[in-house]
Order: C-alpha cells, then structure tokens, then sequence
C-alpha cells in the first residue's frame, strides 16, 4: 500500500511539474509576442515619418515664370513641354520651348529638383511674368527613384500571381478526380438513355430524304442588274485617299506671311535682271578653297564674294542701303547684311554686322556660323534684329531665276540663282560660259531706274573681275 501511494505521489508531481512548464512556455510565447509586434512596428513609424518629411517640402516648391525674351517680344506660344508632372531635372535643363515671332526661347530649369505642376497646357498663348510650372528643389537629373519603386510594386504583384497560382493548380490537381467520376456517370446516363429511345429513330436516319424537285433558275431581271452597275461605278470613284489635314500655323509662319504681305502693300517693288559670267570666280575658288579650308577652317563659297561686291556696289549707290522712317530718309554709312537662310520653320535672315569692313574670309565664317545657328534653333533677337540690305540665294535649291521680295523697312533685296552653261559671244566667237541670272527688287520710292540698274551692274563688274574690288573706286 504504501509502495503503491508513493508512486501515485511521483506520477501526481510530475504531471504537475510538465503542466507548469507548459504554462511557463505559454506565458513566454504570449511574452515575445508584443516584443515582435514592437520591433514590427518601429520601420512602419520610421516610414510615416519620411513621408510626412517628404509631403512638408511641397511647400518648398518655387513658381518658375515666363522670362524676359526681347524688348519687342511680350508674349509667344507654348510650344512643347519636355517635361512632365513627377519627372527630376537637373540644372539648366530644357523645360518648355516658347515660340515667338522670330526665334524659339527655351526655358530652363533654375535648379535641380522634381516637376510639382504645370500651369499652362502646350498651343496657349503665355506672356512674359506669367506662372509657368513650380518645382521642387532636390537632387535632379535622374528617374532612378521612380524605377525602384515601380520594381518594388512590381515584385509583390508578381509574388501574388505566383501564389494565386499554386492556389488554383491545387485546386485543379484536387478537382481532377471528381470531374472524371462526374464525367463517368454522365456517359453512363447518355448510354441509358440511346438504349431506351425508340427504334423509329434509327429507321428515319437511315431512310434518304426525298429528293426536292430542282427549279431552274430564273433570269435576273434588267431592273436588279443596274443598281449593281451603279454601285460598282461608285466604288470606282470612291478609290484614292481623299483625306485633309488641318495644321495650325505657327507664329513664325504666321510672322512672316504677314509681313511679306504688308512688303507688297506698302512698297512699290520693281525688279530688274543681270547675267554674270562666273567663269573667273569659279577659277579663283578653284584655287584657293582648298588652301582656305586647310588654314582657315571654312569653305570658299560664292556668297562672300557677292557679299563684298554689294558692300562696295552700296557705296556707290547709298539709296539702296537706305530707309524710309515717316517722311524722312535714313542713309547709312555702315552695311548690315541680312542672309537668307531656310530653316525648316520656315525663311529666317540673320544678320552679319558692318560686312563692308570684312574681307571675303571674315563674311564666310560669319555666315557659317549664323546658319549652323539657323539650323540648330539657337539663333538670338540679336541675330536678327536690324538690317539694312539683304542676299537671297535660290540657287542652291535649283531656281533659274525669281523675283524676291523685299524685307521692310529695305529698299532692295539680291537674289542669286543656278549657274548654268550657256552659249555667249566672247570677242566675236560663240563660247560655252557658265551664267548666273541675278535679280534686284527695289523699293521705286527711293531708288530710280538708273540707281537701281547700276548697283546691279556694279556688282556684275565685281564679280565677274574681282580683281575690281582692290580698287579704291569703280572704273
């Protein structure tokens, strides 16, 4: 008896001792328990904590305004934005291109940061002062936040697929076999139930339906065959593209049709003609461009030649380098030349300043440089303002002769065509030359007939002996 109480002690002390260090290992699961839940919590609060910083510099960000373009310039069109709502930039970048009358302004970003808002929508008109965007100041010039972040959305979404996944081919592996038995049993009833239907089924496939009395087609009426002849003639007629495209102006396009308009309306243009015999010219290029290109950089053209000829021809006639102002005349001692030059904008005629002190090399290389700044969208106001005599030259697009137009307030503008060979007479012989026609449109309100035709043939005697222009006056 006694032996059987102390075992019955033993096994009761024990089964107390493993229910308390039950208990103790409950109570310290349910202990750590709030220690994760802390530790859990502590980069949610330290990310609340970014994003509250992050949203309290939103009103740090600065209002960019329509800058300053010209003096004659208030206002121009939105052309594009190169950037949009979210994106980094860094300093001194592209924003927006304004288009004016003469030039495209770029506007730039004042500092690196992000783009908050955009305050004008792209073919508005904007003024100078006016909000344009507002950014953020911060690190700029690179998207690499947003890439993260979109991995980072990307990564859990593909994670949820991956699940979802092996979710649903659990499924399938599981309803696999009760799809079978259920497809079982259904072939089984299908069976059952061909059995029990009647043999007069079988009977009535098996016999061949009556064959039909086969009618001849009756003839197609006349009237049913002209509405078939009229829908194939329109679509005949219908064949070709037929579409339109409606294209705003620009401001630039619009500028300058206005302009060129309001030349014929309030000058009286008259146009006289030259040919010119490049014979010399061509061999004096001949010459010397290769030894020009090599010391100096710059292709030996023909436009400094006939550049320096009507600087010294303007000389001669000063009416053709002046401007009518109210009821004055303006002459001038200096020559600004204007260039034409095509952009695909459209016509544009920067300015080469005091060409009349500059020798054939000089005019090359300012021309070079004005039109690479032509072609590249970065001419100036300054490129552009002024003028006082202008060189149009349509030969390099293969014009064999025209009539420009004059751009006030000119008097005159030189227009150069193709050179193409001819027969002349040369001493009493017919010889092959190379000939260039030569067109001036003057203003008839300040120069005559005779000014007008002199200057013209002034600049045939320069060109066609250059040794002419080292003289100190014409011969």
């Amino acid at each position: 008896m006694l032996r059987n109480s102390s075992r019955m002690l033993a096994s009761s002390s024990r089964s107390a001792l493993s229910r308390s260090g039950a208990r103790t290992l409950v109570v310290a699961r349910n202990v750590a328990k709030p220690q994760v839940a802390r530790l859990a919590i502590k980069p949610q609060q330290n990310f609340i904590f970014r994003s509250a910083f992050h949203s309290s510099s939103l009103l740090l960000a600065e209002t960019v305004k329509v800058p300053q373009m010209a003096e004659s310039i208030t206002e121009g069109t939105l052309k594009q934005w190169s950037k949009q709502v979210g994106d980094s930039v860094s300093q001194d970048e592209e924003i927006a291109t304004i288009e004016t009358d003469k030039i495209d302004v770029s506007v730039n970003a004042p500092m690196a940061g992000k783009i908050v808002e955009l305050l004008a929508e792209e073919d508005s008109t904007v003024t100078v002062g006016q909000d344009l965007f507002k950014i953020e100041p911060g690190e700029g010039g690179g998207s690499g936040s947003g890439e993260a972040s979109e991995k980072d959305k990307s990564q859990p979404s593909g994670a949820a697929k991956s699940e979802a996944k092996d979710a649903q081919e659990g499924n399938r592996d599981q309803a696999a076999p009760e799809a079978a038995k259920e497809k079982g049993a259904s072939e089984e009833v299908h069976q059952k139930q061909d059995q029990k239907a009647p043999a007069l089924d079988k009977s009535s496939e098996e016999k061949p339906a009556p064959k039909k009395e086969e009618s001849a087609p009756k003839p197609a009426s006349k009237k049913e065959e002209k509405p078939k002849k009229d829908e194939g003639a329109k679509q005949e007629k219908a064949l070709g593209s037929r579409n339109e495209i409606r294209v705003k102006m620009s401001r630039m396009r619009q500028t300058i049709s206005t302009r060129l308009k309001a030349s014929q309306n309030a000058a009286a243009s008259l146009t006289t003609f030259n040919e010119i015999d490049m014979s010399s010219l061509m061999e004096f290029r001949k010459l010397y461009k290769d030894q020009i290109l090599k010391v100096d950089g710059v292709k030996l053209g023909f436009m400094s030649a006939f550049a320096k000829a009507s600087c010294l021809a303007l000389k001669e006639i000063p009416a053709a380098n002046a401007s009518i102002e109210g009821d004055s005349i303006v002459y001038r001692d200096y020559v600004d030349l204007s260039v034409a030059v095509a952009t695909p904008k459209g016509l544009v005629t920067p300015i080469v300043r005091n060409a009349e002190s500059m020798g054939l090399i000089e005019i090359e290389q300012a021309i070079a440089e004005l039109g690479k700044k032509a072609r590249d969208n970065k001419l100036g106001i300054e490129d552009m303002s002024g003028g006082t005599f202008t060189i149009s030259n349509g030969g390099v697009f293969g014009s064999l002769y025209g009539t420009p137009i004059i751009n006030l307030p000119q008097a005159a503008v030189l227009g150069m065509h193709s050179i193409k060979e001819k027969p002349v007479v040369v001493n009493g012989q017919i010889v092959i030359r190379p000939i260039m026609v030569v067109a001036l449109t003057y203003d008839h309100r300040l120069l005559d007939g005779r000014e007008a035709v002199t200057f013209l043939v002034r600049v045939k005697e320069y060109i066609e002996d250059s040794r002419r222009m080292l003289l100190p006056s014409p011969l």
